[in-house]
């Protein structure tokens, strides 16, 4: 057999797949609207640009410490003290080609075979693939809307085992857009106090919340702060797909150390000019952008869970975060693959199926789009939904 066993647990991602299909239809002439992509539709911010400019023209191209250079580690610090009220030195901090690579790596240095990693769904599509791609095994929980998508304290406690090394917590989430409170994360530090289980907290989202504040999981607890590996970038809030940031940070050592290794043999550092650019976006030089985004998002979100509400047969939660809508059809349909096919041959629509994402009975909508463009997606869906139901 030519492939491994382990790369022939990985499924693809069903988002990128989604919207590599609106591409190629859009590309054959096709009236498409996707909705599919979860990547901010703002420019990145002018002064970022500037500085990866600087860096390209004082000739900042060659290799760096695999880590991080040291203004970058430092900047990371200072953001995750400034925003979350976290102590780290630079070198707890370990700088990736986006939070996914930060994901792998993690998942690679802590887990072995026959290790539980509990994860709540709906989930990120990429969390349990990476997780059996480490041996480990995914104990999916499922939430509910009554729950707002959260796993509970009670939940959290019937699923640990002995064999429990590490939960997954995003927030806020993708795809639902859920926001764990301060007294949600207490109630499930609670449960963990006393266990090893490391916390793995992707925080990606952090910058884009509405009507709630955001607390960052470490801050809860020295306990928790000690077992929590903190999980954050800055494509999503300032709009830097591209770039490729993303970072971890943990005060355990030997963690860092061993994540420091593996990323030496597998890419190194992440590119030059990446870093020096990311630096300003750190220190909060572009707040002023990153709130103005936010607030776009919110606007957007608000029409789209009216209009949505407003259809028979659809429903969805005003999610807290994030810039995408859980839209409920389990009145319309049980199968999502399907219900989205359809979707998009007959109204030229894209959205991705909720099974993608553990649950099944959803499609996730993103508005990280313009309004027109939201309201048109809707109306298109509404149509379908009348014809589907008649």
């Amino acid at each position: 057999m030519l492939l491994s066993d382990r790369i022939q647990t990985l499924s693809p991602s069903l988002t990128i797949a989604i919207s590599s299909l609106a591409r190629d239809l859009k590309a054959q002439g096709k009236d498409i609207l996707s909705f599919s992509a979860g990547e901010p539709d703002f420019e990145t911010p002018k002064r970022i640009k500037e500085e990866a400019i600087q860096a390209i023209n004082d000739g900042f191209t060659q290799y760096t410490a695999v880590a991080g250079i040291p203004e970058l580690l430092e900047a990371v610090a200072a953001k995750l003290q400034r925003d979350n009220g976290l102590r780290y030195a630079p070198s707890d901090i370990i700088v990736s080609n986006g939070a996914k690579q930060s994901l792998f790596n993690l998942f690679q240095a802590v887990l072995n075979e026959g290790d539980e990693v509990i994860i709540p769904a709906p989930y990120w599509v990429t969390y349990p693939e990476l997780v059996k791609y480490a041996s480990a095994k995914p104990v999916i929980i499922q939430t509910d809307e009554i729950a707002g998508f959260k796993i509970t304290a009670q939940q959290l406690k019937e699923a640990i085992t002995s064999k429990t090394k590490m939960i997954i917590l995003t927030t806020p989430s993708n795809p639902t857009g859920s926001v764990y409170s301060k007294e949600e994360l207490e109630a499930l530090a609670k449960v963990l106090k006393g266990t090893k289980i490391v916390v793995a907290s992707d925080e990606m989202y952090e910058k884009l919340v509405y009507d709630i504040e955001f607390t960052a999981a470490a801050s809860i607890s020295d306990d928790m702060y000690q077992r929590t590996v903190t999980i954050n970038g800055l494509s999503k809030s300032v709009a830097m797909t591209g770039w490729r940031f993303g970072y971890l940070a943990s005060p355990n050592k030997k963690l860092i150390a061993a994540m420091n290794k593996l990323q030496s043999q597998s890419t190194s550092n992440i590119n030059s000019i990446t870093q020096k650019a990311a630096i300003p976006a750190l220190l909060g030089e572009v707040d002023e952008e990153i709130e103005h985004m936010r607030k776009a998002f919110e606007g957007r979100r608000d029409e789209a869970v009216k209009l949505f509400n407003e259809i028979e047969g659809l429903s969805v939660l005003k999610p807290q975060g994030a810039f995408y809508l859980f839209v409920n059809i389990k009145d319309i349909s049980n199968n999502s693959i399907d219900f989205c096919k359809a979707l998009l041959q007959a109204t030229g629509v894209a959205v991705v199926p909720g099974i993608g994402f553990g649950s099944e009975g959803y499609f996730r909508f993103s508005f990280a789009t313009d309004i027109t463009t939201i309201r048109e997606g809707i109306r298109r869906i509404e149509k379908f939904i009348k014809t589907v139901r008649k």
